[in-house]
């Protein structure tokens, strides 16, 4: 078992402490490292990634607040980089409650700063900082973005995209993981009509929740590679 610890720790991508999606979903494209600083047994619990583009319709900011309210309560853990607006404010939802939290910047964490609201849960054992990027890159792009997604995407066995802009960046990665097989899900909204028709499946706050709580688990073995 992992001792969480409020200190750097730089970890091979085949440590057996790492779950093998990383390798198995991105292949060649894996990291060869990555740094956390947390908890790092969280990453063996059943994760569900999270995604929004940072414009949101008004109606659907009301029905990811009631998501990330849910599922705070349901005690789901949840992974993502938490970089849009609507992301950022289900960070502070979640981190309200008791269930595992993943963070996932698209630059380095060798010199971020730790945020008063992060110390409890990140000394708690329930909040993990995970980066695949080095000290060089100090700053977010539109590739360390994509890439950071990319491992949000491949660590956990299902992914909400609680909207997408159409013709989007998330929207383009929407087919990607769809490409691969991963599970997608979106709130239920008239303005999500382009992922439902992609593939992705629609369900209200409360219907996600059931759904998540009593899907069966996804195995590398059904999860194949691109």
């Amino acid at each position: 078992m992992f001792e969480h610890s409020l200190e750097l720790a730089h970890i091979s991508v085949d440590d057996p402490q790492l779950p093998n999606t990383l390798t198995h979903r991105l292949g060649e494209r894996a990291p060869k490292r990555i740094t956390v600083l947390g908890n790092l047994d969280i990453l063996r619990r059943p994760l569900t990634a999270l995604f929004c583009s940072v414009k949101c319709p008004g109606d659907l900011i009301l029905r990811t607040y009631d998501l990330a309210q849910a599922l705070r309560q349901a005690g789901v853990a949840v992974i993502s980089g938490f970089h849009s607006p609507m992301e950022r404010e289900c960070l502070t939802i979640l981190l309200r409650g008791t269930q595992p939290v993943v963070v996932c910047p698209a630059r380095s964490i060798k010199r971020m700063r730790m945020r008063i609201e992060h110390r409890k849960p990140l000394e708690e054992g329930r909040l993990l900082f995970l980066s695949p990027f080095t000290e060089a890159d100090r700053r977010v792009t539109r590739e360390t973005a994509l890439y950071r997604n990319r491992i949000v995407a491949a660590l956990a066995e299902r992914v909400v995209v609680a909207y997408a802009e159409p013709n989007g960046k998330t929207e383009t990665f929407c087919r990607e993981i769809l490409g691969w097989g991963k599970p997608l899900y979106t709130v239920e909204s008239d303005a999500n009509a382009h992922l439902i028709e992609l593939g992705a499946q629609a369900m209200t706050p409360a219907q996600m929740i059931l759904h998540l709580n009593t899907a069966p688990r996804m195995t590398t073995e059904q999860d194949d590679p691109i």
